[in-house]
């Protein structure tokens, strides 16, 4: 999507991002105020229009993308609860091995962890092997798509896990960051591919058995 193009979307769909604003706002009431509601959603909107190569449905996304983070913002301050842990995972394109990570994670933790996943540089969609050898081991990734790596999700955080993309995380402290040395499955056929997603998969379990403690009885 071009630079003009994605004006000429933000033009014709504002009213549209004012009205998601509007109901993001009252979900919001007295934890964060209407004027950065909106921004959060504009901002949103921006950023995922950048990459977007299908327009039509990007005002849905938007308010999902900018729920996530005004839930994340929120949580940052203290003003929602997180009854377990908060695992971000980071890549470059978000669209690969972070996308992985959080499918994975879903799927072996259910309920005992909330997941994220973003992007430095985010794609336009998620890498098709990716979804092929995760759905061959029963692992969908349902409607996720690339998202941009911002502020609010990583202040929500507990554990962030970075898989390549390198200083453009900020860092906070308390957390804990730790870098995942993987491959790139853009650069792999459909067996790199399917190690990458065993490494992966290695990898969140271990770190699950950190976070979680006594979570062995995780679907296969």
């Amino acid at each position: 999507m071009s630079v003009a193009s994605g004006m000429h979307g933000l033009l014709s769909n504002e009213a549209v991002l004012h009205r998601a604003a509007q109901r993001l706002a009252q979900s919001f009431t007295g934890m964060v105020n209407e004027e950065t509601v909106e921004r959060v959603v504009f901002e949103s909107y921006a950023a995922l229009a950048r990459t977007a190569t299908v327009s039509s449905h990007l005002p849905s996304v938007t308010e999902k993308f900018a729920r996530d983070r005004l839930t994340a913002l929120a949580q940052s301050k203290g003003l929602i609860a997180k009854p377990v842990p908060e695992i971000l995972y980071v890549c470059v394109q978000n669209s690969g091995r972070s996308q992985m990570a959080a499918a994975l994670t879903r799927h072996l933790a259910g309920e005992r962890v909330h997941v994220r996943s973003a992007g430095s540089q985010p794609a336009a969609e998620i890498n098709a092997q990716v979804v092929t050898v995760l759905a061959e081991i029963g692992v969908e990734v349902g409607d996720e798509f690339p998202k941009p790596l911002t502020d609010d999700v990583v202040r929500a955080a507990d554990a962030v896990v970075t898989m390549g993309c390198g200083d453009a995380c900020p860092l906070y402290p308390g957390k804990r960051y730790l870098d995942w040395q993987l491959a790139d499955p853009a650069e792999l056929d459909l067996d790199g591919v399917r190690r990458v997603r065993d490494d992966v998969r290695a990898h969140v379990e271990q770190l699950l058995g950190e976070l979680v403690p006594g979570l062995a009885a995780t679907p296969s």
